[in-house]
């Protein structure tokens, strides 16, 4: 059941800040930083507050590079049928959507996160549609698309693998599938060719170190 809290887009506007992005300046997006209070939030906060850990909050480095090189390369997803698996915070779907794509549909299984991502996309003029639904647990897994987007998505052992199987099945319906990765400890780049490569500055916070090097992959058919 997804969890929100009674006015979404206002827990949203109370306890982030709109903040551009390191890798993608153009855009500014409601995130948590040191002066807002989901920043420091803890287990009983967010218990409270009736939301799951808000990954949304925070622009992770694999969704920044795939923004980036989607608006760098933006004739790769123009006038074609884009989704974005994982959205968060949505910066992929809007650089899809700033590059030109025909539709990009946002999904995500954190209903807050989708009304942070919408909320994103108006604070820059910028809309695409949005899907709760888990893709990873349907027979048929997405709608139909030409370019899948994902980033960050190789944080846990269980949710890497089924990922990047579903991914892959994409990739072999000749869809072209793009994976942003700043190197998660369940990685793995068989089968993959690397797109580009990023040095993205990070929270020490989040991320233990203050640049992350992340790559934007192509997935490919077969391993």
């Amino acid at each position: 059941m997804a969890r929100l809290p009674a006015d979404p887009e206002g827990f949203i506007r109370a306890n982030t800040a709109l903040e551009a992005p390191a890798m993608v300046p153009e855009f500014k997006l409601w995130l948590a930083s040191e002066y807002v209070p989901i920043w420091q939030a803890t287990e009983a906060w967010l218990e409270e507050q009736n939301i799951d850990p808000p990954y949304w909050a925070f622009c992770w480095p694999g969704g920044q590079a795939i923004a980036r090189y989607l608006l760098d390369n933006p004739e790769q997803v123009r006038g074609k049928r884009v989704i974005d698996f994982a959205a968060g915070s949505g910066v992929s779907s809007m650089a899809a959507a700033r590059a030109g794509a025909a539709s990009v549909l946002a999904n995500d299984v954190d209903a807050l996160s989708l009304v942070a991502a919408q909320l994103n996309a108006k604070a820059n003029g910028l809309s695409f549609g949005i899907s709760v639904e888990d893709w990873l647990a349907g027979p048929d897994g997405a709608p139909a698309a030409d370019v899948v987007i994902a980033g960050d998505v190789c944080y846990e052992r269980d949710m890497s693998a089924r990922a990047l199987a579903w991914l892959r099945s994409h990739a072999r319906l000749g869809r072209l599938v793009l994976l942003g990765d700043p190197g998660r400890n369940y990685f793995s780049a068989q089968g993959l060719s690397e797109r580009a490569r990023y040095e993205i500055p990070t929270s020490l916070q989040l991320e233990n170190r203050g640049m992350r090097e992340t790559v934007v992959w192509q997935v490919l058919p077969h391993p």
